[in-house]
């Protein structure tokens, strides 16, 4: 019997990731293919996939609640979708590999970014977006940051990047964390 209640739980976390997953693809998606629909088609869409984060973070609001076990490892989903409803996060790969704690991906993607500026394929601004979106993932993942990004950070962090940190800091409220994304989803849904 013990055996099965980790098997489900084992299942319940797989299950959550595909959906996590699923919702992140689809946010990417959206955003590449943003040209190609007009300004209110575009909005809809996500309104409906920020609608669709939402009830995925209140289910999850439900798992935690119940069943205290699961807390540690739905962490990283919690708060990636917090940065998802925030808009602190406008990247949904950068999103995906903080949900599934992956800094070496995500330093990858770095290199990749840096790669692309020099070689004029990326826009500067995009590559500061992106690059804060990176620098402060690894940051909450506990990775270690060399001066020149803590430097770059605290140079270019705006405003729903540092909510973010500082909501999440408190890991032992989750309220806090769950009021903010309410508050965020009820104002992109006006």
């Amino acid at each position: 019997m013990a055996s099965r209640g980790t098997t489900e739980t084992t299942k319940l976390k797989q299950n959550l990731e595909e959906q996590l997953d699923r919702l992140m693809q689809q946010l990417q998606d959206l955003e590449e293919c943003r040209e190609e629909l007009d300004a209110d088609e575009y909005e809809e869409t996500k309104k409906e996939t920020l609608e669709q984060l939402s009830e995925f973070n209140d289910s999850l609001k439900k798992i935690m609640s119940g069943d205290m076990t699961l807390v540690d490892e739905l962490s990283g989903m919690q708060l990636a979708i917090q940065a998802a409803i925030s808009q602190a996060f406008k990247t949904p790969e950068v999103i995906r590999m903080f949900a599934k704690k992956q800094p070496r991906q995500l330093r990858t993607r770095l290199a990749e970014m840096d790669r692309d500026l020099m070689v004029g394929k990326l826009p500067r601004d995009l590559y500061t977006q992106q690059k804060l979106e990176i620098l402060t993932a690894l940051r909450k993942l506990g990775e270690k940051l060399t001066g020149d990004d803590e430097m770059f950070l605290s140079t270019n962090a705006g405003t729903a990047l540092s909510q973010f940190e500082r909501v999440s800091t408190d890991l032992g409220s989750g309220d806090k964390v769950f009021a903010l994304a309410s508050v965020e989803v009820e104002k992109a849904k006006q």
